[in-house]
Protein backbone atom coordinates (compact mmCIF):
# COMPACT_ATOMS: atom_id res chain seq x y z
CA UNK A 1 0.00 0.00 0.00
CA UNK A 2 1.05 3.60 -0.55
CA UNK A 3 0.85 6.13 2.28
CA UNK A 4 1.15 9.89 1.95
CA UNK A 5 1.91 12.70 4.40
CA UNK A 6 0.71 16.10 3.22
CA UNK A 7 2.88 18.97 4.48
CA UNK A 8 0.92 22.23 4.48
CA UNK A 9 1.90 25.83 5.32
CA UNK A 10 0.82 27.11 8.73
CA UNK A 11 -1.23 30.06 7.49
CA UNK A 12 -4.31 31.42 9.28
CA UNK A 13 -6.48 31.48 6.14
CA UNK A 14 -9.20 28.81 6.55
CA UNK A 15 -10.80 28.99 3.09
CA UNK A 16 -7.46 28.99 1.28
CA UNK A 17 -6.17 26.24 3.57
CA UNK A 18 -9.16 24.03 2.82
CA UNK A 19 -8.85 24.50 -0.94
CA UNK A 20 -5.12 23.82 -0.72
CA UNK A 21 -5.61 20.70 1.38
CA UNK A 22 -8.23 19.31 -1.00
CA UNK A 23 -5.93 19.93 -3.99
CA UNK A 24 -3.02 18.19 -2.26
CA UNK A 25 -5.13 15.20 -1.22
CA UNK A 26 -6.31 14.84 -4.82
CA UNK A 27 -2.73 14.95 -6.02
CA UNK A 28 -1.70 12.26 -3.52
CA UNK A 29 -4.55 10.03 -4.64
CA UNK A 30 -3.59 10.52 -8.30
CA UNK A 31 -0.06 9.43 -7.36
CA UNK A 32 -1.44 6.20 -5.95
CA UNK A 33 -1.90 6.91 -2.23
CA UNK A 34 -4.24 4.57 -0.38
CA UNK A 35 -3.92 6.47 2.90
CA UNK A 36 -3.37 10.23 3.17
CA UNK A 37 -2.53 12.10 6.39
CA UNK A 38 -2.92 15.87 6.95
CA UNK A 39 -1.18 18.00 9.64
CA UNK A 40 -2.45 19.36 12.96
CA UNK A 41 -4.79 22.38 13.02
CA UNK A 42 -4.17 23.06 9.34
CA UNK A 43 -7.51 24.92 8.83
CA UNK A 44 -6.53 27.76 11.15
CA UNK A 45 -2.81 27.37 11.90
CA UNK A 46 -1.87 25.84 15.24
CA UNK A 47 -0.29 28.95 16.80
CA UNK A 48 -3.13 31.29 15.78
CA UNK A 49 -4.73 30.85 19.20
CA UNK A 50 -6.94 33.95 19.01
CA UNK A 51 -8.64 32.44 15.95
CA UNK A 52 -9.58 29.16 17.63
CA UNK A 53 -13.01 30.19 18.89
CA UNK A 54 -14.10 31.63 15.55
CA UNK A 55 -12.79 28.64 13.62
CA UNK A 56 -14.38 26.01 15.87
CA UNK A 57 -17.06 23.80 14.35
CA UNK A 58 -18.95 20.64 15.28
CA UNK A 59 -18.16 17.20 13.89
CA UNK A 60 -19.77 16.52 11.52
CA UNK A 61 -19.51 20.05 10.21
CA UNK A 62 -18.49 21.98 7.08
CA UNK A 63 -14.83 20.95 7.01
CA UNK A 64 -15.35 17.30 7.91
CA UNK A 65 -18.25 17.04 5.46
CA UNK A 66 -15.97 18.17 2.65
CA UNK A 67 -13.22 15.77 3.73
CA UNK A 68 -15.67 12.88 3.94
CA UNK A 69 -16.94 13.59 0.42
CA UNK A 70 -13.35 13.78 -0.82
CA UNK A 71 -12.42 10.42 0.68
CA UNK A 72 -15.51 8.88 -0.90
CA UNK A 73 -14.84 10.46 -4.30
CA UNK A 74 -11.20 9.35 -4.37
CA UNK A 75 -11.80 5.97 -2.68
CA UNK A 76 -8.99 6.54 -0.18
CA UNK A 77 -8.61 6.42 3.57
CA UNK A 78 -8.13 10.01 4.69
CA UNK A 79 -6.77 11.15 8.02
CA UNK A 80 -8.08 14.69 7.99
CA UNK A 81 -5.46 16.05 10.36
CA UNK A 82 -6.97 17.99 13.24
CA UNK A 83 -9.24 20.98 13.65
CA UNK A 84 -10.88 22.94 16.46
CA UNK A 85 -13.99 20.97 17.41
CA UNK A 86 -16.82 22.67 19.27
CA UNK A 87 -18.93 20.46 21.52
CA UNK A 88 -21.22 22.52 23.72
CA UNK A 89 -19.08 24.95 25.68
CA UNK A 90 -15.89 22.95 25.14
CA UNK A 91 -13.30 23.18 22.37
CA UNK A 92 -11.05 20.26 21.44
CA UNK A 93 -8.07 19.61 19.18
CA UNK A 94 -9.72 16.77 17.28
CA UNK A 95 -8.42 14.58 14.48
CA UNK A 96 -10.64 12.53 12.18
CA UNK A 97 -10.25 9.43 10.03
CA UNK A 98 -12.48 8.66 7.05
CA UNK A 99 -12.86 5.38 5.20
CA UNK A 100 -12.75 5.00 1.44
CA UNK A 101 -16.56 5.39 1.33
CA UNK A 102 -16.46 8.65 3.28
CA UNK A 103 -17.61 7.13 6.57
CA UNK A 104 -16.19 8.70 9.72
CA UNK A 105 -14.26 5.75 11.17
CA UNK A 106 -12.52 7.46 14.07
CA UNK A 107 -12.35 10.70 16.03
CA UNK A 108 -9.53 11.46 18.46
CA UNK A 109 -9.48 14.37 20.88
CA UNK A 110 -5.88 15.22 21.71
CA UNK A 111 -5.06 13.98 25.20
CA UNK A 112 -1.78 15.78 25.87
CA UNK A 113 -2.30 19.50 25.35
CA UNK A 114 0.82 21.61 24.96
CA UNK A 115 1.55 24.30 27.58
CA UNK A 116 5.16 25.35 26.94
CA UNK A 117 5.10 28.64 24.97
CA UNK A 118 1.56 27.74 23.87
CA UNK A 119 -2.03 28.63 24.77
CA UNK A 120 -3.48 25.30 23.67
CA UNK A 121 -3.89 23.94 27.20
CA UNK A 122 -5.71 27.06 28.42
CA UNK A 123 -8.08 27.38 25.46
CA UNK A 124 -8.92 23.72 24.80
CA UNK A 125 -10.19 20.71 26.74
CA UNK A 126 -8.09 17.52 26.75
CA UNK A 127 -9.49 14.28 25.42
CA UNK A 128 -9.59 11.16 27.52
CA UNK A 129 -9.73 8.17 25.18
CA UNK A 130 -7.32 6.53 22.77
CA UNK A 131 -8.44 5.90 19.20
CA UNK A 132 -7.60 2.59 17.49
CA UNK A 133 -9.51 1.88 14.28
CA UNK A 134 -9.74 -1.36 12.33
CA UNK A 135 -9.72 -0.66 8.59
CA UNK A 136 -9.15 -2.48 5.32
CA UNK A 137 -5.57 -1.17 5.45
CA UNK A 138 -4.85 -2.48 8.94
CA UNK A 139 -5.49 -1.23 12.46
CA UNK A 140 -4.65 2.47 12.68
CA UNK A 141 -3.90 4.51 15.81
CA UNK A 142 -4.53 8.26 15.88
CA UNK A 143 -2.20 10.57 17.84
CA UNK A 144 -1.38 14.28 17.78
CA UNK A 145 1.95 16.13 17.99
CA UNK A 146 2.86 16.53 21.71
CA UNK A 147 1.52 12.99 22.27
CA UNK A 148 4.83 11.79 20.83
CA UNK A 149 6.51 12.62 24.15
CA UNK A 150 4.28 10.19 26.07
CA UNK A 151 5.17 6.56 25.25
CA UNK A 152 2.44 5.01 27.39
CA UNK A 153 -0.20 6.28 24.95
CA UNK A 154 1.48 4.39 22.12
CA UNK A 155 1.78 1.25 24.24
CA UNK A 156 -1.97 1.37 24.81
CA UNK A 157 -2.52 1.67 21.07
CA UNK A 158 -0.30 -1.34 20.38
CA UNK A 159 -2.16 -3.29 23.07
CA UNK A 160 -5.28 -2.41 21.07
CA UNK A 161 -3.68 -4.18 18.05
CA UNK A 162 -2.57 -1.04 16.21
CA UNK A 163 -0.15 -1.70 13.34
CA UNK A 164 0.16 1.78 11.82
CA UNK A 165 0.63 4.85 14.02
CA UNK A 166 -0.65 8.11 12.55
CA UNK A 167 0.64 11.46 13.82
CA UNK A 168 -0.82 14.83 12.88
CA UNK A 169 1.45 17.63 14.00
CA UNK A 170 2.49 21.28 14.22
CA UNK A 171 6.02 20.64 15.47
CA UNK A 172 8.30 23.71 15.69
CA UNK A 173 11.57 23.86 13.81
CA UNK A 174 13.62 24.68 16.93
CA UNK A 175 12.90 21.20 18.31
CA UNK A 176 13.14 19.31 15.04
CA UNK A 177 15.81 16.95 16.43
CA UNK A 178 13.23 15.76 18.95
CA UNK A 179 10.70 15.24 16.13
CA UNK A 180 12.97 12.76 14.41
CA UNK A 181 13.98 11.14 17.69
CA UNK A 182 10.40 10.57 18.83
CA UNK A 183 8.90 9.49 15.50
CA UNK A 184 11.65 6.90 15.05
CA UNK A 185 11.52 5.78 18.68
CA UNK A 186 7.74 5.35 18.76
CA UNK A 187 7.98 3.21 15.61
CA UNK A 188 10.87 1.10 16.92
CA UNK A 189 9.63 0.49 20.46
CA UNK A 190 6.16 -0.45 19.20
CA UNK A 191 7.40 -2.30 16.11
CA UNK A 192 4.90 -0.40 14.01
CA UNK A 193 4.75 1.63 10.85
CA UNK A 194 4.39 5.35 11.49
CA UNK A 195 3.16 8.16 9.24
CA UNK A 196 3.61 11.71 10.57
CA UNK A 197 2.40 14.87 8.80
CA UNK A 198 3.74 18.20 10.03
CA UNK A 199 3.06 21.85 9.23
CA UNK A 200 5.74 24.03 7.67
CA UNK A 201 6.31 27.76 7.21
CA UNK A 202 5.72 30.38 9.92
CA UNK A 203 2.77 31.73 11.89
CA UNK A 204 2.61 34.26 14.72
CA UNK A 205 6.39 34.30 14.98
CA UNK A 206 6.80 30.53 15.22
CA UNK A 207 8.69 28.58 12.56
CA UNK A 208 7.23 25.13 11.93
CA UNK A 209 9.54 22.23 11.21
CA UNK A 210 8.11 20.37 8.24
CA UNK A 211 10.04 17.16 7.54
CA UNK A 212 6.95 14.94 7.57
CA UNK A 213 8.08 11.32 7.65
CA UNK A 214 7.15 7.72 7.03
CA UNK A 215 9.04 5.38 9.39
CA UNK A 216 9.24 1.59 9.26
CA UNK A 217 9.14 -0.78 12.29
CA UNK A 218 12.95 -0.77 12.49
CA UNK A 219 13.03 3.01 12.81
CA UNK A 220 14.22 3.72 9.27
CA UNK A 221 12.80 6.86 7.66
CA UNK A 222 11.42 5.64 4.36
CA UNK A 223 10.46 9.15 3.27
CA UNK A 224 11.06 12.72 4.43
CA UNK A 225 9.24 15.75 3.01
CA UNK A 226 12.00 18.25 3.71
CA UNK A 227 11.07 21.80 4.72
CA UNK A 228 8.92 23.01 1.81
CA UNK A 229 5.16 22.57 1.49
CA UNK A 230 4.92 19.27 -0.35
CA UNK A 231 3.54 15.74 -0.18
CA UNK A 232 5.71 12.72 0.46
CA UNK A 233 4.70 9.13 -0.44
CA UNK A 234 6.12 5.77 0.52
CA UNK A 235 5.21 2.18 -0.23
CA UNK A 236 4.74 0.08 2.91
CA UNK A 237 3.43 -3.40 3.71
CA UNK A 238 1.67 -4.61 6.86
CA UNK A 239 3.73 -7.77 6.56
CA UNK A 240 6.69 -5.65 7.72
CA UNK A 241 4.99 -5.22 11.08
CA UNK A 242 4.19 -8.90 11.43
CA UNK A 243 7.66 -10.02 10.38
CA UNK A 244 9.37 -7.55 12.73
CA UNK A 245 7.26 -8.57 15.71
CA UNK A 246 7.82 -12.27 14.99
CA UNK A 247 11.53 -12.14 14.18
CA UNK A 248 12.41 -9.84 17.09
CA UNK A 249 9.61 -10.38 19.65
CA UNK A 250 10.43 -7.52 22.01
CA UNK A 251 6.76 -6.74 22.64
CA UNK A 252 6.17 -10.31 23.76
CA UNK A 253 9.07 -10.06 26.23
CA UNK A 254 7.55 -7.24 28.28
CA UNK A 255 7.40 -7.94 32.02
CA UNK A 256 6.02 -4.70 33.49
Amino acid sequence: MNVAAVQLPAANAPEENLDRAVERVRDAAERGADLVVLPEMWPVGYFAFDAYDGAAEPIPGPTTDRLAALADELSIHLHGGSLVERDGDDLYNTSVLFGSDGELLGRYRKIHLFEYDSEEATRLTPGGEICAVETDLGTLGLTTCYDLRFPTLYRELVDASVEILLVTSAWPRERLDHWHLFTRTRAVENQSLLVAANLTGSIDGVNLGGESVVVDPWGVERANAGTDARTVLAEVDLAEVTETRESFPALADRRL
